[in-house]
C-alpha cells in the first residue's frame, strides 16, 4: 500500500468518527472528561491527578513556573499546586498528556525522534502562546496555551498509525501532513471537546496567514508557531506567509517591539516550556 492510499484510509476513518487511540491515553482522557463535569470540585480533581504520577509532576512544575508562581515560593504538594493553577490549567495539562501520549510508543527510532521533536515544538508554541496572549494580543492566556497544546494533535495521531502503515511518514515534511490536517485534526479536536474559539484558532493556523499587528487567537497561535525555536518536523520550515520572522519580531506592539516584549518574558516562556516537557 502506498502513502496516498494509507492517507485515504486514515482520513476516511477520521471523517466517520473511527479514531484508534493508543490505550496509553485512556487515563489522561478520563481525567479530562472528569474535569469537564461542572460538578467536579478541587478535591476530586486533586485525587485524580495524584493517581497519575506523570501528570502530577507536570502540575507541580507548572505551579512553580514563573507564569504561576509570582511570589517565588516553590511548592511540592500536589493539592497546593492544583489550587494555585486552577481547574482550567489542570484540564490543559490533562489534554497535553493525552496529546503527547497519542503518538503511542513507536518502536522505530526515527519515528520516536519525530514524536519527541513534535512535542518539543508543541511545548514551545504553548508557552509562547500563553505569553503572547497576555502581553501582545491581550487575550485569554489559558485558552492560548490550550490551543498551543493541541494544535499538532493530528500529527501525533498519524505518528501512532505509522507502524500500521509503513512509509506513512516517509518523504518531504509537510507534503503528507497538509493533506491530513483538517480531516484528522478536526475529528480529534471534536473528540477532545475543544471550544469553537480554539477550533477556529487552529483552523486559522492551518490557513497560515498572520495579520500584523496580531489580534485574534488564531494570530496568537500563528505567531507562537512562527517564533518557536524548535520547528515542527511535519513542515519544511517555520516560515510564515506574510514576510517572515524578521518583519514580525520588529513589529511595534504597545509602543514597544515584539522582540523587547519577548526578551522581558524570556524567563516565563522558558519555565512554561520546561514544565510542559512530558
Amino acid at each position: 500500500m502506498n502513502r496516498i492510499e494509507a492517507f485515504k484510509i486514515i482520513t476516511a476513518e477520521a471523517a466517520s468518527g473511527e479514531l484508534a487511540f493508543p490505550t496509553s491515553i485512556d487515563v489522561a482522557l478520563k481525567i479530562q472528561r472528569a474535569l469537564d463535569d461542572p460538578e467536579c470540585h478541587m478535591e476530586a480533581a486533586t485525587t485524580l491527578v495524584m493517581g497519575e504520577p506523570l501528570l502530577a509532576a507536570r502540575v507541580v512544575a507548572i505551579a512553580n513556573s514563573v507564569a504561576y508562581n509570582r511570589s517565588g515560593q516553590s511548592i511540592s504538594d500536589v493539592r497546593i499546586a492544583v489550587s494555585r493553577i486552577g481547574l482550567r490549567t489542570l484540564r490543559t495539562l490533562a489534554t497535553a498528556l493525552a496529546t503527547r501520549q497519542m503518538a503511542g510508543a513507536p518502536k522505530d527510532p526515527e519515528i520516536r525522534a519525530i514524536a519527541a521533536r513534535l512535542w518539543e515544538h508543541t511545548a514551545h508554541v504553548a508557552a509562547l502562546a500563553h505569553v503572547i496572549a497576555r502581553r501582545v494580543t491581550h487575550l485569554d492566556p489559558e485558552a492560548a496555551m490550550f490551543a498551543g497544546v493541541v494544535h499538532e494533535v493530528g500529527g501525533f495521531y498519524l505518528i501512532s498509525r505509522a507502524a500500521e502503515f509503513p512509509g506513512l511518514l516517509v518523504g518531504e515534511p509537510g507534503e503528507w501532513v497538509e493533506n491530513a490536517e483538517s480531516e484528522i485534526g478536526r475529528a480529534i479536536l471534536t473528540r477532545l471537546a475543544v471550544t469553537d474559539t480554539v477550533m477556529q484558532a487552529i483552523e486559522a493556523q492551518w490557513e497560515g496567514y498572520l495579520a500584523l499587528p496580531p489580534v485574534t487567537l488564531g494570530d496568537t497561535l500563528l505567531l507562537a508557531n512562527d517564533l518557536a525555536p524548535v520547528a515542527s518536523p511535519l513542515y519544511d520550515s517555520g516560515t510564515i506567509r506574510n514576510g517572515g520572522s524578521a518583519a514580525i519580531i520588529d513589529s511595534v506592539i504597545d509602543a514597544g517591539t515584539l522582540s523587547s516584549i519577548l526578551a522581558e518574558s524570556a524567563a516565563e516562556v522558558e519555565s512554561l516550556t520546561e514544565a510542559l516537557r512530558f
